[in-house]
């Protein structure tokens, strides 16, 4: 009797593509400067990217460009969250401090603010001219593709 093995890797295919972007902008803010850009229709989902049981939620766009097989992402690569800190229980006052903590959806890319990502079928996007028309938008400091491939947590990109 033969045996037949099933091997799970032949099944992964790369097909979408990464932009990492630096900018101080809001995420809503950066939504309508690629709308108006990039001819996007990107909308905000109704809910965010949570992980580890609520620990942190990142804040995601979405347009499914159905006419060019074509499905674009933003989201946000950090999450700040205050918590409480920790302070010993035999000191004389008693104080509740809060500390900020700041949490990243892609921890190799932790000075990243934002990614772009593009999945598409037909591969028809030109990333170059993406990446051309992301530089001429002022509040953008710099933009650059990631391959997905080196990320250790490429995991998270799964939505």
């Amino acid at each position: 009797m033969a045996l037949h093995k099933l091997l799970v890797d032949d099944f992964y295919d790369d097909t979408y593509k990464l932009i990492a972007i630096h900018c101080r902008l809001e995420d809503y803010r950066l939504a309508y400067l690629l709308n108006q850009n990039l001819d996007l229709n990107l909308k905000r989902k109704s809910e965010d990217l949570d992980f580890k049981y609520l620990e942190s939620s990142y804040s995601i766009f979405e347009w499914n460009n159905e006419a060019q097989y074509v499905t674009w992402n933003l989201v946000s690569n950090a999450c700040k969250k205050e918590e409480d800190s920790l302070y010993s229980t035999g000191t004389l006052f008693k104080t509740n401090e809060k500390v900020l903590k700041t949490f990243h959806l892609i921890s190799e890319y932790n000075k990243v603010d934002f990614f772009i990502k593009i999945s598409n079928e037909i591969q028809n996007v030109n990333e170059k001219v993406i990446l051309s028309r992301l530089q001429t938008i002022p509040q953008i400091i710099t933009s650059y593709t990631v391959d997905p491939l080196k990320i250790k947590s490429k995991d998270h990109l799964i939505f």
